[in-house]
């Protein structure tokens, strides 16, 4: 091995990052299988000491009733900071303050607030996000984060009606937003300086999907609006039946994301685990998060 290269290795291991925050998302379980799966990824992140970890919230009561369970959970067992996702679609107000109320009187001091997805074909709600955001403020002083989408949502008439709604949840009391996932750094970017330009002052932290499975990444990617960028096609070709070879090319992507925006001053990243905590783990290793004791 040449001394050049080694001096590039060296010179390319020492730009990782060492001081980044992540948080990480995870979904409530439908089977016993897949309460074990959430578990057991819990219990190996959370001794990465993430700053919160968010569970999502469905649009039906089943799901919801989920989520309320595995937040109390979280609560009850680990030292996690536990962060709800909490829907206005299909929900009164007087509903919502009464999940806002059980909420804080568990504990929980900071929720992550969506309008949620409508139903298909259902008519325009009543009620948005920067209205939950409202409500809740005015029922208790949680904190808020919200959605933010650097390629733009999917039901929004245009890029800067969406820009101006993301302005209106940060007015009405958020204070982080947290982006859709992405591969196209540039776009997400140039979102965090339009946000800058009108005068969105609440922190915008990327959202980093961790790729284990390319061809189910294309089918719900493309009705989310996100953008698969040609050379990550290049990456994943030849893969179908390799997930081993997958994995380790995914954790290579989200590494590579989580260098460059570090580098653009971002040092907060929340991961969508999709309940596997492996690529995760892997990729928060390697930016140079090591566990911590944890008694609980």
């Amino acid at each position: 091995m040449s001394a050049q290269y080694v001096e590039l290795l060296n010179q390319s291991l020492a730009e990782f990052p060492s001081d980044v925050n992540v948080s990480f998302e995870f979904f409530p379980p439908n089977s016993e299988q897949m309460v074990t799966t959430l578990w057991n990824s819990i219990e190996r992140l959370k001794g990465l000491s993430p700053k919160f970890v968010s569970v999502t919230y469905g649009t039906n009561a089943s799901t919801r009733d989920r989520t309320h369970r595995v937040i109390q959970d979280i609560v009850e067992k680990t030292d996690l900071t536990a962060v709800p996702h909490l829907t206005c679609i299909d929900t009164s107000i007087d509903e919502i303050n009464e999940i806002a109320d059980n909420y804080w009187n568990l504990g929980i001091r900071h929720i992550l607030a969506l309008r949620g997805d409508l139903p298909k074909g259902a008519p325009n709600p009543d009620i948005y996000a920067d209205h939950l955001v409202e409500t809740l403020k005015k029922r208790h002083d949680f904190d808020i984060s919200v959605a933010a989408y650097p390629e733009v949502h999917p039901d929004a008439k245009n890029g800067q009606a969406d820009l101006l709604h993301l302005r209106r949840k940060v007015d009405a009391g958020a204070n982080l937003a947290i982006s859709q996932f992405f591969f196209d750094i540039e776009a997400f970017l140039r979102f965090r300086d339009r946000c800058v330009a009108v005068g969105i002052e609440a922190e915008i932290v990327p959202g980093i999907l961790p790729v284990s499975n390319y061809e189910s990444l294309v089918k719900f990617a493309g009705p989310l609006n996100v953008k698969i960028p040609s050379w990550l096609h290049k990456r994943y070709e030849g893969l179908e039946n390799d997930p081993e070879t997958r994995n380790l090319v995914g954790a290579s992507i989200a590494i590579d994301m989580v260098r460059v925006l570090r580098k653009e001053g971002i040092k907060d990243f929340h991961f969508y685990t999709l309940n596997r905590s492996e690529l995760t783990y892997a990729i928060c290793h390697t930016l140079g998060l090591r566990p911590t004791i944890n008694t609980k």
